[in-house]
């Protein structure tokens, strides 16, 4: 399995509040179904990998931008 991305404060919020939802259901009885919760918590942490991944990205051409910046001045002097 992938490594759990860095979630927001309204991501672990949610999560936990899904989470609560589950054991809930699960305390009503074992064979309720759960699926909907799951795919819920699912989404929000694809959502959180898509957005590491996005930052990520604009990190490394930021990082780009700014050797490229810096050999432009160096070659000026």
């Amino acid at each position: 399995m992938a490594k759990d991305p860095k979630f927001t404060a309204k991501e672990t919020a949610q999560i936990g509040w899904y989470i609560a939802r589950m054991a809930k259901r699960g305390i009503a009885s074992e064979t309720v179904h759960q699926g909907d919760l799951e795919r819920k918590v699912e989404r929000i942490i694809d959502g959180a990998r898509e957005r590491e991944a996005q930052q990520a990205a604009e990190k490394a051409e930021a990082e780009k931008a700014a050797r490229k910046a810096a050999a432009k001045a160096k070659n000026r002097k």
